[in-house]
């Protein structure tokens, strides 16, 4: 390290600055409440992650300098947030002594006057010249992507050097609140998992087709008002693919693998002979699992097939519409896509000279595989085609929200954002969670995060355009672990997940941007929100009306003291009447159990089988058991239960009465598993598994005879079910209530 020695790993007050300066905590708060004190050594890492030297204590002198100096040297910051339809200040750091003025281009291309005061609010001098703090006062703004200006009559040029005479920054005006649906009340809906939810129709897994059959059905005939799918992102084209959707090439566009090939155009002009040719591609699916890899070299190989009837004519010119609104982005997207059939992945183990998008050889590379960056962009349209359909199946069926689509919260480091989007992540860290009583080594995600200082920089261009593509044809987004909008877990590349430490972010740009593109798209958001949330980030959140996430699991009350138990005594379940409004309430989540799945123990078998509880077997069935017996307590004091029940079982009176529950709460969105609905014993994904268990590849299923006996159940199993029905008319009394 230089300036820090493994035995003295201790943080000396100049570090202590560097550190803030930039964001990178040097303590905090641990899940046992108490304060955590980071090494030297990590805060060191990870400053270099961001970009600054911190190595020797001449390097850190240096660089606290600069962070001192930064904002002076520049008449703005890159990027100006305000909030929209009200008057906002501006600070100006400008030389001494000279004139100020400022203008405003609006999206639309007006200008506005903004007032400059002559008030000095602050002075120092910078490089040996003085300068001073001013304000500029904005007017009220309409909601947008706007351009503020500002010159000063020191009579310098250079923008963002000493004594510039112009700068310019990006300046976002953001409404207030993100939007709730007029009119919506409360609405319940499915949370899906798309792969596991399989028809006749579709090639293996749940596709584009199924989720808009199912849409379709559930909000004209069951009264759902939206349904909440897993990330869509797309992977990289290249066998294996990735089977966890949480691990995506790209979170701008979309997956192919989900394209339905009967529902594209092309399919449909195609001759008899060809349509033959597509369809006999179609592959044998295991029924116990889903499986990737085949599907994806067979619609790949039929799309390749179909391909040149999207070549002339108006799709030809639809395509063409479709690259040039996309932009660069889907430009470089299309061309990772093609190189890495190549090169295969991830892009670091690539020839040097293809390694950035912007390179000479990546230029002629270009070029050579035109046809094949083409063939990329059109799947990307017919992604769009269809995800289209489904939001206006959605509209169609009466549903006051329609499809939600859930945001993963990074992506693979080998894959297409991280190719394009490399200037704008840090390089040298990845992004998990500290150690906590669940998970003793914490997590790292192998996840690079964004670099703030390159983003705000890019004026949040990339995240304003993930999120675009992500609530496009939706009603909403879902946004996977919304804290990392405030802070993330860093780990420094080589370091295990304990020797992180937290990197804050701007959360008023993370949600000003959000909530503008919300507006823009007439969408609400849902945060994922589970964990320790520190106050100030409760408070933003609902001052934006970004809806939490309540879970059944997680939603406890003060400790019972009628309870006679040795020891700490046991937290109690939530009344219903007691939850948060400003929520999507549900029993579970993707990485927890089923209401089955708990009711019987699952969850203590599976993972007592693979070895990977954090304590002995007889401690977790006890605490199961607790735990199972307090909620069926709730459940018969709220007479939501009135049958009998033995531990071990799960009646479907249990699982309605759980469902019940989260009706009777006053969250505005109440979401339900389809593996609920038909008793489901297994979670789509275990954590702390990787290939012991089947993540992301189980198919919708009802048990078997035996605990690892399960029979799948397809789309039109799912909306003829009599239990479906008796458990959606559960749901649907959110409406009244």
């Amino acid at each position: 390290m230089g300036a820090q020695t493994a035995a003295n790993d201790s943080i000396d007050p100049d570090l202590a600055a560097l550190a803030a300066a930039h964001g990178v905590a040097t303590e905090y708060v641990g899940s046992t409440g108490r304060p955590v004190t980071v090494t030297a050594s990590t805060v060191v890492a990870v400053l270099g992650a961001l970009g600054v030297a911190a190595d020797t204590p001449e390097a850190i002198a240096a660089s606290l300098a600069d962070a001192e100096l930064t904002p002076w040297r520049r008449l703005l910051p890159p990027t100006v947030v305000v909030t929209a339809d009200e008057p906002a200040t501006v600070v100006v750091r400008a030389p001494a002594g000279g004139s100020l003025s400022a203008r405003v281009r609006t999206e639309d291309g007006a200008e506005v006057t903004a007032t400059a005061s002559a008030d000095v609010t602050e002075a120092r001098d910078v490089d040996g010249v003085p300068h001073e703090a001013r304000t500029v006062t904005l007017p009220a703004l309409p909601p947008g992507w706007h351009r503020l200006s500002v010159s000063t009559g020191t009579g310098s040029t250079g923008s963002g050097s000493t004594g510039a005479g112009t700068a310019e920054a990006v300046l976002v005006a953001a409404p207030a609140r993100v939007p709730y649906p007029a009119d919506a009340g409360r609405v319940w809906g499915w949370m899906l998992q798309l792969y596991a939810l399989r028809s006749a129709e579709s090639w293996g897994l749940g596709d584009y087709g199924d989720l808009r059959e199912l849409v379709t059905w559930s909000g004209a005939e069951l009264g759902a008002g939206t349904v909440v799918c897993n990330p869509l992102h797309a992977p990289s084209p290249v066998l294996p693919l990735e089977n966890s959707p949480y691990y995506p090439s790209s979170r701008r566009f979309r997956s192919p693998l989900y394209l339905r090939i009967t529902d594209t155009p092309e399919y449909r002009a195609a001759s008899p002979e060809q349509q033959a040719a597509a369809d006999a591609l179609r592959p044998e699916a295991p029924a116990d699992r889903i499986v990737r890899d085949p599907v994806w070299t067979a619609k790949l190989a039929a799309l390749e097939l179909l391909f040149d009837l999207a070549r002339s004519g108006e799709r030809a010119a639809a395509v063409a519409a479709f690259r040039a609104e996309q932009g660069q982005g889907l430009e470089d997207f299309a061309t990772f896509c093609a190189l890495a059939e190549e090169h295969g992945v991830p892009w670091q183990s690539w020839p040097d000279e293809l390694h950035h998008p912007a390179g000479d050889a990546v230029a002629a590379a270009r070029t050579r595989l035109t046809d094949r960056i083409e063939f990329h962009a059109w799947l990307q349209f017919l992604c769009d085609e269809q995800l289209a359909a489904v939001g206006d199946a959605a509209r169609a069926a009466g549903m006051p929200v329609g499809v939600v689509h859930d945001l993963a919260v990074g992506v693979d480091p080998g894959g297409a954002d991280a190719w394009g989007l490399q200037d704008v992540l840090a390089d040298g860290a990845t992004i998990g969670a500290p150690p906590d009583s669940f998970n003793q080594q914490g997590q790292n995600w192998q996840l690079p995060p964004w670099n703030p200082r390159r983003l705000a920089e890019a004026g949040y261009g990339p995240y304003r355009d993930m999120l675009r593509a992500a609530l496009r044809s939706a009603g909403g987004v879902r946004i996977d672990h919304v804290l990392g909008l405030f802070r993330l877990w860093w780990v420094p590349a080589g370091r295990s997940a304990t020797e992180g430490t937290y990197v804050r972010y701007d959360p008023d740009a993370f949600l000003g941007v959000l909530a503008l593109e919300a507006h823009r798209a007439g969408a609400l958001v849902v945060g994922e929100d589970l964990g320790t949330v520190e106050p100030h980030v409760a408070t933003a959140l609902a001052a934006r009306d970004v809806l939490g996430s309540n879970v059944l699991w997680f939603e406890r009350d003060d400790p019972d003291p009628s309870v006679d138990v040795e020891g700490e005594l046991p937290e109690r379940p939530r009344p219903p009447a007691a939850w948060r409004e400003g929520a999507a309430a549900s029993v579970t989540t993707h990485d927890l159990p089923t209401a089955a799945g708990f009711l019987t123990g699952e969850h203590v078998r599976v993972r007592a089988e693979l070895g990977v509880l954090g304590r002995s077997v007889d401690e977790e069935l006890a605490s199961a058991a607790t735990e199972r017996a307090a909620l069926i307590g709730l459940l018969r004091s709220e007479g939501l239960l009135t049958g009998p029940d033995e531990p071990g079982q799960a009646t479907e009176e249990a699982v309605l009465g759980l469902h019940a529950l989260l009706v009777r709460t006053p969250c505005r969105m109440v979401l339900a598993a389809p593996g609920d609905a038909v008793g489901d014993l297994r979670q789509p994904n275990l954590p702390g598994t990787m290939d012991e268990y089947p993540n992301w590849r189980l198919p919708l299923a009802v048990p078997g005879d035996a605990p690892e006996e399960h029979r799948p159940v397809t789309l039109e199993e799912f909306v003829s079910s009599p239990r479906v029905r008796r458990f959606a008319a559960v749901l649907a009394q959110v409406r009244r209530r």
